[in-house]
């Protein structure tokens, strides 16, 4: 972790102009800054307006974020921690708070993809998603020491320059020891519609806390629905999809503004599976992110999103509109040779998409 000088910060953003700003948090905001050699930083300081009470507890927020940061290691799901440094509220210099500096994540966040965004996001791209938030979360319950995140939603979760998702905002975050520990002094927090209903007292702080706000992501993801929207009845997407899936509707919960191939519609139905467990209302029914992230491997989820670098001849079936011929020449290759490294079900899946595309000719 660096520590930056506070006046360079300030310069690096403008003195914090309001063309910098990035965003507003729960407990700060966020602005963009250029670093010498043009670094592009988001540079997050605690709010002050409010009350003497609401901007402490603020600045107790970013403390607890630099705090959580700093105990993790580097992972290519969680947001990247720079650094800190302190500020100061006036002349004589007196010390008020801190700065905290992150990665910059120039793509926004899922929330603006799904609900800002004129264009909706393939199938494909939510899959992986839904998996790299899931690791994420995997990364956070199974370090050592162990962190809660509490605030999972689809506004804290950001998108790199390659448009790789992340989990950021720990302000809300709790660090425990080892995972049969709780923190009895943490009141219970979160945002409405993704926090646990059933988490209503400091006792019940558990990792299952997380796993249903997952779930309430993988919903907000395949549906394009708000979490909350006074307009639909139910106005929680929880009470209305959890319904459909059980009544077998589960098509009926996808977003209709772009069509479900047909290669997809089993890892789409697995993750609507997985969103109805982990929401259950019964904390012991919601799987582990363990047993979730496992359920993606076994089901070849990372498989069907990530093209390895072999089916370089799909990607020209894609790109030059010629399926049935390049068909003909990739089965002339003999992909069913005892050599082959694809998967027997991998070799399925792929001929799934050669018939689709065929279509489109």
């Amino acid at each position: 972790m660096d520590v930056f000088d506070y006046q360079q910060l300030v310069k690096a953003t403008g003195s914090f102009s309001p063309s910098r700003l990035l965003g507003k948090g729960s407990h700060g905001s966020i602005y963009k800054g250029i670093l010498e050699e043009n670094k592009l930083v988001a540079i997050k300081k605690s709010s002050s307006l409010g009350t003497d009470h609401v901007s402490a507890d603020n600045s107790k927020k970013l403390e607890n974020e630099i705090s959580v940061l700093s105990s993790l290691r580097e992972s290519p799901y969680v947001i990247n921690f720079l650094g800190t440094s302190h500020y100061h509220h006036n002349s004589n210099c007196k010390e008020k708070n801190r700065v905290l500096v992150l990665e910059f994540m120039p793509n926004g966040s899922l929330h603006d993809l799904l609900h800002v965004d004129a264009t909706p996001p393939p199938w494909p791209k939510r899959v992986e998603i839904a998996i790299q938030i899931a690791r994420a979360v995997q990364f956070l319950h199974e370090g050592k020491p162990l962190v809660i995140h509490r605030d999972i939603k689809s506004a804290n979760i950001l998108f790199d320059i390659n448009w790789k998702a992340k989990l950021a905002d720990f302000g809300l975050s709790v660090l425990l020891a080892d995972s049969s520990s709780h923190d009895h002094a943490t009141q219970p927090a979160g945002t409405i519609g993704y926090l646990d209903p059933s988490y209503t007292t400091p006792s019940k702080l558990s990792t299952k806390i997380d796993v249903f706000s997952y779930g309430v992501v993988l919903l907000e993801i395949i549906s394009c629905q708000k979490v909350i929207d006074i307009s639909r009845s139910p106005s929680s997407i929880v009470e209305w999809a959890v319904p459909l899936i059980e009544e077998q509707r589960l098509m009926e919960i996808c977003d209709t503004r772009i069509a479900l191939p047909t290669f997809m519609e089993g890892t789409i139905k697995h993750l609507l599976y997985v969103a109805a467990r982990c929401v259950s209302c019964r904390e012991e029914n919601r799987p582990s992110i363990t047993e979730i992230v496992k359920g993606m491997d076994k089901n070849c989820l990372v498989e069907r999103v990530q093209m390895p670098s072999w089916t370089s001849l799909m990607r020209s079936v894609i790109l030059t509109r010629r399926p049935r011929e390049l068909a003909e020449q990739w089965q002339q290759a003999k992909c069913d040779d005892a050599n082959c490294d694809i998967s027997k079900g991998m070799k399925a899946y792929l001929w799934e998409i050669l018939a689709y595309i065929t279509t489109l000719e």
